[in-house]
């Protein structure tokens, strides 16, 4: 016999269209909420927090200070040892290469500082 017999294949092929079928629309739902509404107050500055801000050119501003990449790993440290609930609030130009921006939250991470927030321009409507 030269021939194959594909019915076999045509039914297992069949059953898992079939699986798949049944299964896809489960995976792909969304919960619905409807969450709680609040005006939109400003955070208060916190006890202990740094300003760390990446211009267009890549160069670093500590606090509103112009500060080297080794200076700037002094510091955080110095920080972190000071209080590891420092927060750090981030502020990177628009056009700064993302490497950059994630060079900084790795010196923040090698000190010792977890609380990195990402500061944006709230834009009105």
């Amino acid at each position: 016999m030269s021939d194959i017999n594909v019915t076999p294949l045509v039914d297992v092929m069949l059953v898992l269209l079939v699986i798949f079928m049944v299964t896809a629309p489960l995976m792909s739902s969304a919960i619905r909420l409807n969450l709680p509404q609040t005006e939109r107050l400003a955070a208060g500055p916190s006890a202990s927090s740094m300003v760390l801000a990446v211009d267009a050119q890549g160069a670093f501003y500590l606090n509103d200070r112009v500060i080297t990449a080794q200076d700037l790993q002094a510091q955080l440290s110095s920080a972190a040892q000071r209080n590891l609930q420092t927060e750090l609030e981030l502020r990177a130009d628009a056009s700064v290469p993302y490497g950059r921006v994630v060079e900084a939250m790795s010196m923040a991470q090698k000190a010792g500082l977890t609380r990195i927030g990402f500061v944006a321009q709230v834009v009105s409507p």
